[in-house]
């Protein structure tokens, strides 16, 4: 699609509108959301009844204060992979909720069907057993937990652009399941324990907490994340069409059934069968999707300053901003600067300056590989929109993080080095000629202009001087080159 600077056109007056069709009743979206929250609400109670039968209430309290440790760590943890580009927080929510809920009910009822009725019908439960374990439980709960990905996938798809995405999806949607599967196991354990009288740390409590929460919380996030991986790609694929992009979420299912058929079944290999595929798959694998994940997550920091400068020569954007957009580190200064000057409301503008320049940025190289959908225009528009509103309070704090990160050597282009040097090409663009050093960022005011708010007097970002422009947005192809004025004098 778009291959040179995208200006957003104004759209015509409108005539008068044509009513539009009455939805239906199940097409609201209060209906839906209201359904949704009904389902896992009652999920929820039932497998918190079931729960507490299996293992009595003392039991499930155990569990409950046991299996709650690692989970702030966790999503912490997958937050923190998602900071480039954050979601909504109710994704996440509804992924826990999901997991937590209707995805353990899900296991618990079908494992518990299917290990009877192979019981049954081979009159050997021992085999019963470790069949479930093996092939059932790992078919059945990644299938559960990928329904998560797979709902935010079809009906959250703008929050839904890459990788990180998806594997943000799946691991939270696995660590709610591992919660609540936890707390069954914990609180089993201690029910073991009340009996035979363990306590300490030769327990089967302690036995089943350090496998379970100190070796290996990250075990069932490890295997969803594969199926995560697999609608990550799919979501980058918008523009092809066929079976291939179907089968990319089918190819990480298997693959995440597969590591946990084999997780389960360690225990069968022998008296250290556990420690070695602990040791030769898990620890392997789980160091190998970190780097992806985190080499993913700096990739599109890079597509942050890529794509970002096409929006400062259209006048959208400060010059420093592409910079200071792509680390992560000048964002935490620009937030941490604006709080100290301007307070939390300051502050989560910035945050939210930050998050719509991102998803622009990502928009518009899937509108340059015509990997956009139909609203490429008003969804560009919409976050154009939310730059525009929030630049008072974000564009001094970035520029100030931008100064605070960049290093020694840089300056910004046509501003004077030292000792009568100028900058060198690298960070802000190619070298300009000398300017005086009162115009901002080394620009003439004609040359801020250019391609955005028409006008002489410019303000410190390239944007119209308020005194004499008061105009609310940047005229998208302007007439030509603004007549020189006065330079900026702060």
């Amino acid at each position: 699609m778009a291959t040179c600077p995208p200006y957003p056109t104004y759209p015509a007056r409108p005539g008068p509108a044509a009513p539009l069709p009455r939805a239906h009743w199940w097409q609201r979206a209060w209906v839906r959301y209201g359904a949704l929250i009904t389902l896992l609400a009652i999920s929820g109670l039932v497998i918190l009844a079931l729960v507490r039968e299996q293992t009595g209430t003392q039991g499930f309290l155990v569990g409950l204060g046991l299996a709650v440790l690692p989970v702030p760590l966790l999503v912490a943890a997958f937050r923190w992979l998602d900071r480039v580009d954050p979601g909504p927080w109710r994704n996440l929510v509804f992924c826990f909720a999901w997991g937590a809920c209707a995805a353990a009910l899900i296991a618990i009822v079908a494992n518990s069907f299917a290990t009877r009725w192979i019981a049954t019908a081979t009159a050997d439960p021992a085999s019963a057993d470790t069949l479930g374990t093996t092939v059932i439980a790992p078919v059945v709960e990644e299938s559960a937990k990928a329904a998560a990905v797979l709902l935010v996938f079809l009906f959250r798809r703008r929050d839904f652009t890459g990788v990180v995405d998806g594997v943000v999806f799946a691991g939270v949607t696995a660590t709610g399941f591992a919660f609540t599967e936890n707390i069954l196991y914990l609180g089993t354990a201690f029910g073991t324990d009340q009996l035979t009288g363990g306590s300490g740390i030769a327990s089967v409590t302690a036995a089943t907490f350090f496998v379970r929460v100190v070796m290996s919380p990250f075990a069932h996030p490890l295997f969803t994340v594969l199926t995560g991986i697999g609608f990550g790609v799919a979501a980058l694929r918008t523009g092809h069409r066929g079976p291939v992009r179907a089968l990319l979420p089918l190819a990480g299912l298997l693959l995440a059934m597969g590591m946990h058929a084999l997780w389960n079944g360690s225990a069968s290999f022998g008296e250290y069968g556990f420690f070695a595929v602990y040791a030769a798959f898990m620890v392997p694998s789980f160091g190998l999707l970190t780097w992806l994940v985190i080499w993913t997550r700096q990739r599109e920091l890079r597509t942050v300053r890529a794509e970002l400068p096409a929006y400062v020569a259209a006048g959208w954007l400060a010059p420093a901003e592409p910079f200071a957009l792509g680390s992560m580190r000048a964002r935490r200064i620009a937030r941490q600067q604006a709080r100290r000057h301007a307070g939390k409301e300051a502050a989560r503008a910035v945050t939210q300056y930050e998050a719509c320049a991102t998803s622009l940025a990502f928009l518009r190289q899937r509108g340059r590989r015509g990997r956009a959908g139909a609203d490429f225009a008003v969804r560009e528009r919409q976050l154009l929109d939310a730059l525009w509103d929030r630049r008072e309070a974000a564009r001094p704090a970035l520029d100030h993080a931008a100064r605070a990160t960049a290093p020694p050597w840089v300056y910004p282009y046509g501003s004077p080095a030292p000792h009568g040097a100028f900058a060198p090409p690298g960070l802000y663009g190619p070298p300009a000629a000398h300017v005086p050093h009162e115009v901002p960022y080394g620009f003439h005011a004609a040359q801020q202009g250019a391609y955005g708010p028409p006008g002489g007097a410019r303000g410190p970002y390239g944007t119209p001087h308020p005194a004499l422009h008061p105009a609310p947005h940047p005229t998208p192809y302007p007439p030509g080159p603004p007549a020189p004025g006065p330079p900026y004098r702060p």
